[in-house]
């Protein structure tokens, strides 16, 4: 039998189909039919650096050679609940099948860990929606100057907080080295910040997290999604920028903007902070976020399903 080529993406349909977009059609002037999905000026700076290494011949594109090597289907690891639209233009733009496969997110995916009992504990002492986790992927890393307006950002927000702090393995660095001197003496049991690792999903599911501070990595925030989380976006670089707009776009998260220079801003995560989780003004923020996670958890293996359906058929028709 041929069995037909299928790629399978982990990043949001809008990005792919901004950067197919860009690929195809840059040179025709053709405008992105999605106003809310946009690059602010610092992050299309960073873009074109990223397209100037692309043009060194070792550089591998994920999306395009996706798009390219998939001659029947792609599959993408989101949800037409809040991203049909795109599925659908990028669909189009490729002329190829867009399957979303839903979110793809278990209820535990951590293993037991020595640190895990006392973070529980932790948990288990704050009040419902108090807290927030902090958490910036395992590709990236913050400079010291980030970890200090995060650190201050955090302190000035006066909420609960579970902050992880990842280092380079090729650095011999400390969190005591990075945090700003007598930080964690004035946070003091209001805040824990652990090095390398944590039991992220199972941080997320518990009753005292009423917001995720976050890179906006597609995977962090299909997480958020699942468990019924607000979002304090964060991006960094790549795909993030643009996952962003799509949480503020749909309702279940807000950014916290850097200045023009794309710094961070201490001042502003700590208001950014303070609006999702305390203040009266982001209620529809929390109450959109619980709606698509109540959605998302009632959908289960539906969209799984519906790929099984496609694949099966486009074997027999080969």
């Amino acid at each position: 039998m041929n069995i037909p080529a299928i790629q399978f993406l982990t990043f949001s349909a809008a990005i792919v189909a901004l950067l197919a977009l860009h690929a195809m059609f840059d040179k025709s002037g053709e405008k992105f039919p999605f106003p809310e999905i946009y690059l602010r000026e610092h992050e299309m700076l960073q873009i074109k650096k990223s397209l100037e290494e692309s043009k060194d011949e070792n550089y591998k594109d994920p999306f395009n050679d996706a798009l390219r090597l998939s001659r029947d289907i792609v599959l993408v690891k989101t949800s037409r609940d809040f991203e049909g639209k795109y599925i659908d233009y990028l669909s189009k733009l490729v002329s190829k099948k867009i399957v979303p496969v839903g979110s793809l997110v278990q209820d535990s995916i951590d293993q037991d860990h020595d640190h895990e009992e006392i973070i529980m504990q932790w948990l288990d002492n704050k009040e419902k929606d108090s807290s927030v986790f902090v958490s910036f992927g395992s590709e990236w890393f913050l400079s010291k100057e980030e970890i200090h307006e995060v650190a201050q950002g955090l302190e000035l927000s006066k909420v609960n907080f579970i902050w992880v702090i990842r280092f380079p393995q090729d650095e011999k660095i400390s969190i005591g080295d990075v945090l700003p001197q007598g930080f964690l003496e004035r946070v003091g049991e209001r805040g824990m910040v652990l090095e390398k690792w944590a039991p992220q999903a199972t941080i997320l599911k518990h009753t005292s997290i009423g917001g995720f501070v976050s890179h906006c990595g597609w995977g962090s925030l299909t997480e958020s999604m699942k468990f019924g989380v607000p979002i304090i976006a964060m991006p960094m670089h790549h795909d993030q920028p643009i996952n962003a707009r799509i949480v503020e776009h749909i309702g279940m998260g807000v950014e916290a903007l850097r200045d023009e220079n794309g710094k961070l801003q201490s001042e502003e995560i700590a208001k950014v902070i303070r609006e999702v989780v305390i203040e009266e003004s982001s209620e529809g923020v929390r109450k959109k976020t619980k709606e698509l996670s109540e959605k998302m958890n009632m959908k289960g293996d539906e969209e799984i399903d519906g790929v099984v359906v496609e694949l099966v058929a486009l074997c027999n028709n080969k």
